[in-house]
């Protein structure tokens, strides 16, 4: 699906416009996919806040807003969506998601607790008696492949069901750089120390907010111990012997594919 170009409006839904519907980390499921006829009756809103113009896929206007209470069988966990979507689709569920999070975070002043409204021009809530916008909330994070040698360093986190290895990965710290971060993460959680942080890609990630930075870098010592409350097994791996990891549309399966090309493998 190609054609996906992000934006921002202040007009309602019309006719022949599209719309993503969602609850919290679920996306509700059409006939078709994942976007509903914005102005079809089975197209069931909340209501509570405005539907909120995304930006145009293949032509057409996209909104999000957040849907009515719904039976289960008729949602669908975010995470699959974005893995079984094409690229545009999945960027546009992505924003979606984001977006609509934000609209209900800040439904009311985090310093006064007055309502807040859209604001005129921006994509951003506004209140009128402090006179503050609130943009959409970006949480950089980082995430490392670690490498010695040919080997790599692969982790399987305990919040994951799927199963798959992936990457040592944390949110930057207030007064941190990104490289600073991917040191003291990888230490918290392994034990290990590493060197020659080399930034290679970043990809936004809708869990709630985060803009994941991806990183090389080199083992140079330390002895592993995990940190029970985030990891439930990790080792090193050569190429030809890895266990299921990520899937290329995520960052981490870019990078882990990546090192095995420059490997030959």
């Amino acid at each position: 699906m190609a054609g996906w170009v992000p934006g921002w409006s202040s007009s309602p839904p019309a006719a022949g416009d599209r719309l993503v519907l969602a609850r919290g980390s679920k996306i509700v499921a059409s006939s078709g996919g994942w976007l509903h006829d914005a102005l079809a009756p089975e197209a069931d809103v909340d209501g509570k806040e405005p539907a909120i113009f995304l930006g145009h896929l293949e032509g057409r206007r996209v909104f999000v807003a957040r849907a009515a209470e719904t039976s289960e069988e008729q949602l669908s966990g975010l995470r699959d969506a974005l893995l079984g979507s094409d690229p545009a689709l999945a960027s546009l569920l992505n924003t979606a998601s984001q977006v609509l999070q934000w609209q209900m975070d800040h439904r009311y002043c985090g310093r006064c607790g007055n309502p807040t409204r859209m604001h005129a021009w921006d994509r951003a809530k506004w209140c009128e008696p402090c006179e503050i916008p609130f943009y959409p909330r970006i949480a950089p994070c980082v995430i490392v492949l670690i490498r010695d040698g040919e080997k790599l360093f692969l982790a399987r986190s305990i919040r994951h069901r799927h199963g798959f290895y992936g990457l040592i990965a944390g949110f930057v710290e207030p007064g941190e750089s990104a490289e600073e971060a991917v040191k003291r993460e990888v230490f918290e959680e392994t034990g290990l120390s590493i060197d020659n942080i080399r930034y290679q890609a970043s990809q936004p990630w809708p869990f709630p907010h985060q803009l994941m930075l991806g990183f090389y870098a080199d083992y140079t010592g330390g002895e592993l111990r995990l940190q029970e409350d985030e990891l439930a097994a990790a080792g090193w791996f050569v190429p030809g012997e890895l266990p299921p990891y990520p899937p290329d549309n995520t960052i981490a399966g870019r990078l882990i594919n990546r090192a095995l090309a420059e490997s030959g493998v």
